[in-house]
């Protein structure tokens, strides 16, 4: 790709991505209950995808220290939304699941974000939509690889 071409591209995808970042976010936020942070939501995501993990995992994960993914797990679980499980071979280890309530929250919290999206996806048609993600996923995996 020449030089012009892609610093046209990287402007343009930082442009797009700046607007859909902070607009969702926004209205992201809105949908959220009052106690609930993205961050916190986002982890209760991640738990509900996995089933349980460690916070090393969730801080390597969302690529945040210790202490910071620490505070989030603190408050999740004073919310009573997710608890602690001790590994019965290895005491230092630590996984974290969902509650019930969290289980329950991230539910509601899942159906409000899918009709949020919907609407912003819907637009598209079925290959445009197809065409995107698959872009959207090749570009999250060169972001996964070692640097």
């Amino acid at each position: 790709m020449d030089l012009r071409l892609s610093k046209e591209i990287i402007h343009r995808y930082e442009a797009a991505h700046f607007l859909v970042n902070r607009r969702l976010n926004a209205l992201i936020r809105e949908l959220m209950p009052e106690e609930l942070t993205i961050d916190q939501f986002s982890t209760l995501r991640y738990l509900h995808s996995q089933g349980r993990s460690t916070s090393s995992e969730l801080a390597d994960i969302f690529c945040v220290g210790k202490s910071s993914i620490t505070a989030i797990i603190n408050r999740l679980f004073y919310k009573n939304l997710i608890y602690r499980l001790p590994d019965e071979k290895d005491r230092r280890v630590t996984y974290l699941a969902l509650t019930e309530e969290g289980e329950q929250l991230f539910d509601e919290m899942d159906v409000k974000m899918y009709e949020l999206l919907l609407k912003y996806i819907s637009p598209f048609d079925e290959q445009e939509a197809i065409t995107f993600i698959q872009t959207f996923e090749k570009l999250a995996h060169e972001l996964g690889k070692p640097q």
